[in-house]
């Protein structure tokens, strides 16, 4: 599938949602980043902006990236109405062929982030997930973190209802990722469990998968 077709697909899933005004930041976000003090954070993939929304109430300058030109677009106006648009710059990139540039205003290789979420970052188009992932770990600042929440269940409401489907385990993600240790430390992996409520209303216990990426200052 190309890149169009993810462009599409996406912004027909988000044009046939109402507009959020109140999007939900997701638990493994807060919980972890409660207590940090604020700079610059990137988040991979938006979607409704919840995650995006409480950074900057907690005074993060928050990057927020999306491959739906619509999501992106409710983001900025969202943003503006509750007073937080000189915190918030929504873009529309395609992961796998462009990134955001960092605060400095060079390409995320160069390290501008005090932290990078990507919170389910699954798709069924063609995205080499790892890469981005790597990029992202070189887009932080010495010091900065990496958080990266993945399914590690299969919930009732998920679009993806293959019996078979396999969640790597955030260590499997962390090895995928081939950082040099010297540089880069994990700080967190592990499976959580949380009762979660799907679009319906309904509930149902499951699994994350949580990965935090710590890069040294030294």
């Amino acid at each position: 599938m190309t890149t169009d077709d993810a462009r599409t697909s996406w912004d027909g899933i988000y044009a046939a949602r109402p507009v959020a005004t109140d999007p939900r930041p997701n638990v493994r976000l807060t919980e972890r980043v409660t207590g940090l003090p604020p700079g610059d954070a990137l988040e991979l993939g938006c979607g409704e902006g919840g995650d995006t929304l409480w950074l900057a109430r907690q005074g993060w300058r928050v990057t927020a990236v999306d491959v739906s030109a619509v999501a992106v677009e409710r983001l900025t106006t969202l943003a503006r109405s509750l007073g937080l648009g000189d915190r918030v710059t929504a873009e529309r990139h395609d992961l796998g062929a462009t990134f955001p540039e960092s605060p400095e205003g060079t390409e995320g290789f160069e390290g501008g982030f005090d932290l990078v979420t990507a919170h389910y970052l699954h798709t069924p188009y063609d995205l080499d997930r790892a890469a981005v992932l790597r990029r992202a770990a070189h887009a932080l600042r010495p010091g900065g973190r990496l958080l990266v929440v993945d399914h590690g269940s299969t919930a009732p409401w998920s679009w993806n209802q293959d019996p078979d489907a396999y969640y790597p385990s955030p260590q499997e993600v962390a090895e995928g990722l081939a950082l040099d240790p010297a540089t880069w430390t994990i700080e967190r992996a592990d499976a959580p469990r949380r009762i979660a409520t799907g679009p319906d209303g309904t509930t149902a216990e499951v699994t994350d998968h949580v990965l935090v990426i710590v890069r040294r200052t030294a």
